[in-house]
């Protein structure tokens, strides 16, 4: 079963895309923020991270530039999920490294869609 690191500070947007996840086949592994998702993230190499942009402690920016500085995570493909909508944003998340931009709020549909491009859904 692929396994997803899910790093979002609001309880409400968290529980939701797990609960999403859960019912698509997905192992979820959550992380409230950018420190711990680091932590998390080597220590249990997902298959993929959905990764907010404001997080307490690291910002998303900074979270995805240091997974794929690092050899062990590098690999890990990472989807910014956030409410930064201005085309910038987007520009300046995919030029830290992420593979994919997703601008909240999203249908669960969408956000299955989007995983499924990088990682296979379990059922």
């Amino acid at each position: 079963m692929s396994r997803i690191l899910v790093v979002e500070d609001s309880p409400t947007v968290l529980y939701m895309m797990a609960n999403t996840l859960a019912q698509g086949g997905y192992d979820v592994i959550k992380a409230t923020d950018g420190l711990e998702a680091l932590r998390l993230a080597a220590e249990e190499k997902p298959s993929l991270v959905l990764l907010d942009v404001i997080l307490p402690k690291l910002n998303g920016y900074q979270v995805c530039r240091r997974l794929k500085a690092k050899p062990e995570t590098a690999g890990i493909p990472v989807v910014m999920i956030t409410s930064k909508s201005k085309t910038t944003d987007r520009h300046w998340g995919l030029e830290q490294g992420a593979d994919d931009y997703v601008v909240k709020p999203f249908e669960p549909v969408e956000l299955l869609d989007v995983i499924g491009r990088f990682v296979p859904q379990a059922k």
